[in-house]
C-alpha cells in the first residue's frame, strides 16, 4: 500500500495543532510549578513579552503579550517539527517520540545556552534549568501524540447497507 505525504496545507495544519498542543502543555507546567512552588507564572510571562522586546506595545498587558509570543514561537516551531518530520524516511511511534524529544531537547539548549544569553539573560534566572527543561520535554511529547494522532488513518464507521 503506498501512502502519500502530507501537502503543505495539511503540514501546515498539523504543524498549528502541534505547536498549539505543545505551548499550552509548556503554560500548564510552568502554572503547575509556580502554584506549587509559591511562584508566579505571571512573571515568566512577562519575562517573554521582554525577551522578545515587546514591552512597548502594549505596555499595560505585558503577561496577555508574553503569552501571545509565546504561543506564536509555539505554532511556528510546531510547523518547522512537522515539516522536518514529513521528511522522515522512518516514521513509526516510538521513532515520532524520539524525534520530538530530541528537537526539543536541542531547542532548549540553544535557547538557554546561545540565543537568551545574547538577547536576555535575566530571562535565564526565571526557572530552574530543570524546570525549563521538562517544559520542552513537554512540548515534545504533547507534539508527538498530537502529531501521531492528526496522522493516523481515519476509521469511519458507515451506516449497514439494507
Amino acid at each position: 500500500m503506498m501512502t502519500m505525504r502530507p501537502g503543505f496545507n495539511e503540514i501546515l495544519k498539523r504543524g498549528l495543532l502541534v505547536g498549539a498542543a505543545g505551548g499550552l502543555a509548556e503554560i500548564i507546567w510552568v502554572s503547575l510549578y509556580a502554584g506549587l512552588t509559591g511562584g508566579n507564572a505571571a512573571t515568566l510571562a512577562r519575562g517573554v513579552t521582554t525577551a522578545v522586546g515587546v514591552t512597548a506595545l502594549l505596555p499595560e498587558s505585558p503577561v496577555s503579550i508574553g503569552i501571545a509570543v509565546h504561543m506564536a514561537l509555539a505554532v511556528m516551531l510546531g510547523v518547522a517539527l512537522v515539516g522536518i518530520w514529513q521528511t522522515q524516511a522512518r516514521r513509526d511511534t516510538l521513532s515520532l517520540y524520539g524525534f520530538m524529544l530530541a528537537a526539543l531537547t536541542i531547542v532548549w539548549a540553544v535557547n538557554f545556552f546561545v540565543i537568551l544569553p545574547v538577547v536576555s539573560m535575566p530571562f535565564i534566572g526565571l526557572l530552574p534549568y530543570s524546570v525549563s527543561l521538562t517544559s520542552k520535554l513537554l512540548f515534545g511529547l504533547a507534539a508527538a501524540e498530537t502529531l501521531r494522532r492528526c496522522a493516523a488513518p481515519q476509521v469511519t464507521m458507515l451506516p449497514a447497507r439494507r
